[in-house]
C-alpha cells in the first residue's frame, strides 16, 4: 500500500498528531484537568443568563400583582375606557395608551429620516476631521438627562408651537417633536456603526460598475445594512414609548382623546409619574401599576416585532444573495 507523502516517515503514533482532513474530521476535545472549571464557567454565564428571564417575569409578575384590584374591578373594559376620575373611582386608559402611540409615532417618523441622513453623512461623507466631533457631539446629546430637554421644550419649543397655532402651546405635536429631538441621537449613532461595518468591497463593487456616490450608498450600502438600522430604528421607538419627564412638562396632561395634534394629552408614562404620589387609595394605586403594566405589555411588544422583522429582512437578504 502506498504511503501517503504527507505521513511518509512518521510513525502510527506520531500520524495521530497531525492535522485531520475534512474527510476524517478529528473531535476536538479539551485539555485534561479542565472540565471542572469548564463546567462551572458554563454553569456560571448560564446563571446570568437566566437571571435576565426571571428578573422579567419578576417584573410582570410584581405589576400584575399589584394591580389586581384594578384588573377585576375594570377586567377589560379598563383599556378601552376613555374616563378617568379619581374622585368616583372610575379609571380607563385608553387616553393614556393613545397619547402614547401618538407622540411615540410622531417622533419616530421626523427623527427616522433625520438620524439616517445624518448616520449617511459622518460614514459616508464627511472627512474624518468632521465626523469624529460631529459623532462625538451626537452621543453627547444621547447623555443629556430628559428633564432637560423638558426645559428647553417648554423655554424654546412651547412659545414656537404657541405661535404656529396650538392654543396653549402643549400638546401632543409639541410632545412628539421634542421626542424626536431625543431619540434622533440613538438612531444616528448606532446607524452610523451599522454603516461603517459594511465591508468596503460593496462600495467598490458598485462604484467600479459606473455607480455614482448616492447610488453606490442607496443599492450597494444601505440593502446591506438595513438590518442594523432596523434595529436602531425601533431600539429608539422603545425609549420613546418610555420616556416620562420631558414629555410631561411639554403634552399638557389631559386625559382625553383629541384628533387634532396641538391638542393637549396625556401617556401612560407621564400618568405614572404625576400622579402615583396623589393615590391616595388602593383601588387608585392599583390602576396606576396597571397602567404601567401596559406599558411594559406594550414595550416587549415592539421589541419582540423588531426582532421578527429584523429576522425576516435577513432572511431574505439571505435568500437573495
Amino acid at each position: 500500500m502506498a504511503t501517503s507523502p504527507i505521513t511518509s516517515g512518521f510513525s502510527g503514533d506520531e500520524t495521530d498528531n497531525l492535522p485531520r482532513t475534512a474527510e476524517s474530521p478529528v473531535e476536538l476535545k479539551p485539555r485534561a484537568g479542565t472540565s471542572v472549571a469548564d463546567r462551572f464557567f458554563r454553569a456560571l454565564t448560564l446563571a446570568f443568563a437566566l437571571f435576565i428571564i426571571v428578573l422579567t417575569l419578576f417584573i410582570a409578575f410584581e405589576l400584575y400583582k399589584n394591580s389586581l384590584l384594578s384588573i377585576e374591578k375594570f377586567g377589560w373594559r379598563f383599556l378601552r375606557g376613555t374616563t378617568w376620575d379619581p374622585v368616583f373611582q372610575n379609571f380607563g386608559a385608553l387616553p393614556f395608551l393613545y397619547g402614547t402611540l401618538v407622540t411615540s409615532l410622531i417622533a419616530l417618523m421626523i427623527a427616522s429620516p433625520v438620524g439616517l441622513g445624518v448616520a449617511i453623512f459622518l460614514s459616508e461623507l464627511a472627512p474624518r476631521w468632521l465626523s469624529d466631533p460631529i459623532a462625538f457631539m451626537v452621543e453627547l446629546l444621547a447623555a443629556i438627562p430628559s428633564v432637560l430637554y423638558g426645559l428647553i421644550g417648554v423655554f424654546v419649543l412651547v412659545p414656537v408651537m404657541r405661535n404656529l397655532g396650538a392654543t396653549y402651546g402643549v400638546g401632543m405635536l409639541t410632545a412628539g417633536i421634542l421626542l424626536a429631538v431625543m431619540i434622533i441621537p440613538f438612531i444616528t449613532s448606532i446607524s452610523r456603526e451599522v454603516l461603517m461595518a459594511v465591508p468596503q468591497a460593496q462600495r467598490e463593487a458598485a462604484l467600479s460598475l459606473g455607480a455614482t456616490q448616492w447610488e453606490m450608498v442607496w443599492m450597494a450600502v444601505l440593502p446591506y445594512a438595513r438590518s442594523g438600522i432596523a434595529g436602531s430604528i425601533f431600539l429608539a421607538l422603545a425609549r420613546a414609548l418610555g420616556e416620562t419627564m420631558a414629555v410631561t412638562m411639554v403634552i399638557g396632561n389631559r386625559p382625553e382623546i383629541k384628533f387634532s395634534l396641538f391638542e393637549p394629552g396625556y401617556t401612560m408614562a407621564a400618568v405614572i409619574a404625576n400622579e402615583f404620589t396623589e393615590a391616595t387609595y388602593d383601588l387608585y394605586i392599583h390602576a396606576l401599576v396597571e397602567v404601567g403594566l401596559f406599558l411594559f405589555a406594550v414595550t416587549i411588544i415592539v421589541n419582540a416585532l423588531a426582532r421578527l422583522l429584523i429576522l425576516k429582512m435577513a432572511n431574505v437578504a439571505e435568500v437573495r444573495e
